[in-house]
C-alpha cells in the first residue's frame, strides 16, 4: 500500500461534522495541559512509579527501594507528578504516603497499561 491510499481523494467538506466538531472544540489551553499530562506519563521512571503507586499507597523510602533509585530521584519525580495532579500525598507524623490523585488518574494508567498488554 502506498501513503497516498490512506489520504481522501476528494474536496468535499461536510459542514455539520465540521461545526459540531469545532463547536466541541476545547481551548488551545486545554490541549496545552492535556499535552503536558501525557508528556508526563511518557517517562519509564514515572511510570513505574505510577504501577507501584496504583497498587499500594507509599512513601518515598520504599518506592526508592522497590524501584532501586535514590530518595532525592524519587522525590524529584514524584514533585513533577504532584505539581500536575497525578499523585496526592498524607502526611503521618513524620512520614509521606502518596498515591494516585484520583480515579481518572488510575483508569488512564490502568487503561493504558491494558492498551499495550493487549495482544491480536
Amino acid at each position: 500500500m502506498g501513503k497516498n491510499e490512506y489520504l481522501c481523494d476528494c474536496n468535499v467538506i461536510h459542514p455539520k461534522v465540521v461545526e459540531q466538531v469545532l463547536k466541541n472544540m476545547p481551548s488551545s489551553t486545554t490541549f496545552e495541559h492535556l499535552a503536558k499530562f501525557y508528556k508526563l506519563l511518557g517517562d519509564s521512571t514515572r511510570v513505574r512509579i505510577l504501577f507501584a503507586l496504583d497498587q499500594e499507597e507509599m512513601c518515598v523510602c520504599d518506592l526508592a527501594n522497590v524501584l532501586h533509585m535514590t530518595k532525592s530521584s524519587v522525590s524529584h519525580q514524584l514533585a513533577l507528578l504532584r505539581e500536575n495532579r497525578i499523585v496526592k500525598m498524607r502526611k503521618s507524623g513524620k512520614e509521606v504516603y502518596y498515591t494516585l490523585d484520583d480515579d481518572h488518574v488510575v483508569k488512564t494508567f490502568e487503561v493504558g497499561l491494558l492498551h499495550i498488554s493487549h495482544k491480536d
